[in-house]
């Protein structure tokens, strides 16, 4: 076996609607077709891979979790972390909020060699933002 790339990542969500909103409004994901599955669900494009949210009767939750960055999650990777933190602060994400669904986690130097962000969706999966450079000004 010779695996190519990961070609999804499947979440669970509880509300369709919302989490569409969150992933086409603050990731600026572009929804795509989905083929007619008997249980409600959508799709995106993100870059050459994609993203399928499910709703599912049986789903695992991060239920009462906060942002935790060594936890589950998947990264998506930004041309600029100035633009982004800065669009993300814009909307109302901040370092020291206290409703877990508006804090980030914002590391510019990072162990890891680039700049990240950590956000929750509204289902409380975690979300790592980075970028290959810091691009400070």
């Amino acid at each position: 076996m010779e695996i190519e790339k990961i070609h999804h990542v499947s979440l669970p969500v509880g509300d369709l609607e919302r989490s569409r909103r969150f992933y086409r409004e603050v990731l600026g994901l572009r929804e795509i077709e989905r083929p007619p599955f008997d249980f409600p669900g959508a799709w995106f494009q993100v870059g050459d891979d994609q993203l399928h949210l499910i709703v599912g009767e049986r789903s695992t939750f991060r239920a009462n979790k906060s942002l935790d960055s060594r936890d589950i999650h998947f990264a998506v990777r930004v041309r600029s972390f100035r633009e982004t933190l800065e669009f993300l602060r814009s909307i109302g994400y901040r370092e020291d909020a206290d409703d877990d669904f508006t804090k980030m986690k914002v590391s510019p130097h990072a162990t890891a060699g680039f700049p990240q962000i950590y956000i929750l969706d509204p289902d409380r999966n975690v979300i790592e933002i980075n970028a290959a450079t810091l691009d400070s000004d």
